[in-house]
């Protein structure tokens, strides 16, 4: 019988293909050079038409051309910090899940505690004290502050497999915690998967927001936070600078998130059941 592909997960899929597609091709589909401010006095604020599809900003830089390279920034932001993130947390997750009781207890606790302190403001409170902002250093902050719902999650389903069979015979055999490890990592892939993927969608609005407050990618370099930023003043003269990019944030974000509900719908045994 041929498994039936949940819907959300096609939308998802085609969105966020369509996205990454765009942030991929973007030297190469733009239009304009998105730093260029070469257009004739009189270019600024061009409502979306003719060579400038989307308009055109307050120094009459293309908009479409800053939007499709600002997803490749976001998106490298995002897919980033999520692989730093993941990473982080599969890792405290299998410790705890794997260790001993007391070393399960201290993870945890450690976890329950960070998960209760204000990230959002810690991280904004990091990023302020530096005064260059690296792409690598942007990716790093974020990765380290979103690891612990992945470590929650690993850990219980690390404890939930513990009692299985072929775990069980792995430790008769001798097995150490690497080696049962292992064994556990195909099945606890799909939860990692699922978390990931759920993840970026949220990466991106928290970038996005550093963006806003001018904590994340630095003008002129285009993000789609800071394009929102930019056209913050101007929505009842030039709505387009704004909305293009928060629309695009927006679509993109909800892609993620119906991705991850339709793999989580699809890999998960009991809830095709």
């Amino acid at each position: 019988m041929t498994r039936r592909v949940p819907p959300v997960m096609v939308a998802g899929a085609v969105l966020a293909a369509a996205a990454a597609a765009a942030a991929l091709l973007a030297p190469w589909i733009s239009p304009h050079d998105p730093l260029a401010i070469s257009d004739p006095v009189g270019a600024q604020l061009l409502p979306p038409g003719g060579a400038h599809p989307l308009g055109t900003d307050a120094y009459s830089r293309d908009v479409l051309s800053r939007l499709l390279h600002g997803a490749r920034v976001s998106l490298l932001v995002a897919i980033g910090a999520t692989l730093v993130a993941t990473l982080i947390g599969a890792a405290v997750g299998f410790a705890a899940g794997l260790g001993p009781s007391a070393l399960d207890g201290a993870l945890m606790r450690g976890v329950d505690v960070l998960l209760a302190l204000p990230r959002i403001f810690l991280l904004i409170a990091a990023l302020a004290m530096l005064d260059d902002i690296s792409l690598p250093l942007l990716v790093l902050f974020i990765g380290l502050m979103s690891w612990l719902e992945t470590s929650r999650l690993v850990r219980a389903h690390v404890r939930e497999l513990r009692q299985a069979d072929f775990v069980s015979a792995a430790v008769a055999l001798g097995g150490g915690s690497r080696r049962v490890a292992r064994h556990l990592l195909p099945h606890v892939g799909a939860t990692l998967l699922v978390s990931a993927t759920m993840d970026i969608g949220g990466i991106m609005l928290l970038e996005a927001g550093l963006s806003f407050l001018g904590l994340g990618v630095r003008l002129p370099q285009p993000s789609w936070g800071n394009m929102i930023l930019e056209g913050r003043h101007l929505l009842f003269t030039a709505p387009w600078i704004a909305l293009a990019p928060g629309v695009a944030l927006t679509m993109t974000a909800v892609a993620f998130n119906l991705l991850g509900d339709g793999l989580r719908d699809a890999l998960d045994p009991r809830r095709r059941a």
